[in-house]
C-alpha cells in the first residue's frame, strides 16, 4: 500500500496537480510497444531505475520484437512485463515457446495475462485463466503475474452490459493466487472518472477479491487522441467526461493532464486505507517523453522499493 504525505497542489493546464512524497506515482509502471520504444534512445534517462515497463503485443507484432524489445530493457535496468493476449496465442506449445523465449533471452520474470483484442480466438487458447491453468508460468520461474480489471465492463466479456463474468473471472483468479508461486495483481483499464473507479474497487473487494490493484491513468495527450482511444479501448462511462470537456471551446484546445485523476484517487487513498488500490500504470497515449516528463515534474523523489518489489 502506498503511504501518502500531502505536500502541494496547484493549477495548470492539465489540472489539478498533486505532488506527493511516496504517492501512487512513486513508483508506478508504463506501458510501450517495440514501435514506441524503438523511437526512444536512452529509457534510463526518462525512468527510474527499476520501473516496470509493461510491452503491449500488438496484433501484427512479432514475437522476435517482442524479445528483442525487452531484452533492451531489461539490460537497461528495468522490470519487463510483456503481455500474453490469450486470444491471439494458437495453442499451448506456442505459449511455452514465447516464455521460454522470454525467459531464455531476455530475463523476463514478469507477465500481464488478458484475453487480448481479437474478437475471435486464433486457435484453442481463449482467456487469461487458460493460460494461467497451463502452469507453465510456475514452471518457467516467473515471479509476477498480472491480470486486466475493467472498472467500465468488457464487451468483449460480457456482451450483455453487466459484469457477470468478469467478476466471476476475478474471483477464480484471486483463488489461483493461492495456488501459485508468483505474486499476483489487477492492472485496470485507462479511465477518466475517478468516483468509477473507486466504486468499482470497493465492490470487487466486497466481492472477495483481495488482489492489488493498479489504476490505469491516460499520460498527457490531446484531447482527440484521447477520446480516439477511449473508443477504440470500450472505455465508457468516463468517456462522457472527455466528450464534455469537448463542448468546452475553451478547453478543446488545451492538452489533457492526469492531474484530477492522480489527486483525486491519491487522496482517496490517503482517506481509505483498506482499499485495493496500491499504484499507478501509466498508458502514454500522448508518448512516451511527455507522459515521463509529467510523472518527474509531479513528484517529489523519496526512497522507496523499485515497482518491481510492489
Amino acid at each position: 500500500m502506498a503511504i501518502l504525505k500531502f505536500i502541494d497542489r496547484s493549477k495548470n493546464n492539465g489540472g489539478a496537480v498533486a505532488k506527493y512524497a511516496g504517492s501512487l506515482l512513486h513508483p508506478y509502471s508504463i506501458e510501450v510497444t517495440p514501435r514506441t520504444a524503438a523511437k526512444i534512445d536512452d529509457f534510463s534517462a526518462l525512468l527510474p531505475s527499476g520501473t516496470r515497463v509493461y510491452i503491449a503485443h500488438i496484433a501484427g507484432t512479432s514475437i522476435g520484437d517482442m524479445v528483442a524489445t525487452a531484452r533492451r530493457l531489461r539490460e537497461d535496468g528495468f522490470a519487463v512485463m510483456p503481455h500474453f493476449p490469450a486470444r491471439s496465442i494458437p495453442d499451448v506449445p506456442t505459449l511455452e515457446s514465447w516464455i521460454s523465449l522470454y525467459r531464455n533471452e531476455a530475463d523476463v520474470t514478469e507477465a500481464l495475462l488478458l484475453g487480448g483484442g481479437e474478437t475471435r480466438p486464433v486457435g484453442t487458447v481463449e482467456s487469461s485463466i487458460q493460460l494461467l491453468e497451463s502452469g507453465l508460468f510456475d514452471r518457467y520461474g516467473f515471479k509476477r503475474l498480472h491480470v486486466a480489471g475493467h472498472p467500465e465492463g468488457s464487451r468483449d466479456i460480457d456482451p450483455d452490459g453487466t459484469t457477470r463474468n468478469v467478476d466471476s473471472a476475478l474471483k477464480w483468479k484471486t483463488d489461483f493466487s493461492g495456488l501459485t508461486d508468483a505474486h499476483m495483481a489487477i492492472v485496470t483499464q485507462f479511465g477518466f472518472d475517478p468516483t468509477v473507479i473507486t466504486t468499482w474497487a470497493e465492490r470487487v473487494a466486497q466481492a472477495g477479491i483481495t488482489l492489488p490493484i493498479h489504476v490505469g491513468i491516460a499520460g498527457p495527450a490531446k484531447l482527440q487522441t484521447l477520446i480516439k482511444f477511449a473508443l477504440s479501448c470500450g472505455v465508457g462511462p468516463s468517456l462522457k467526461l472527455l466528450q464534455k470537456r469537448a463542448l468546452d471551446v475553451t478547453r478543446l484546445m488545451l492538452p489533457y493532464g492526469p492531474g484530477d485523476m492522480v489527486g483525486a484517487l491519491t487522496d482517496y487513498v490517503r482517506d481509505n486505507p483498506q482499499t485495493l488500490i496500491s499504484q499507478f500504470h501509466l498508458f502514454p497515449l500522448g508518448g512516451i517523453e511527455p507522459a515521463a516528463r509529467w510523472v518527474a515534474d509531479n513528484t517529489i523523489t523519496q526512497p522507496r522499493p523499485a515497482t518491481a518489489t510492489l
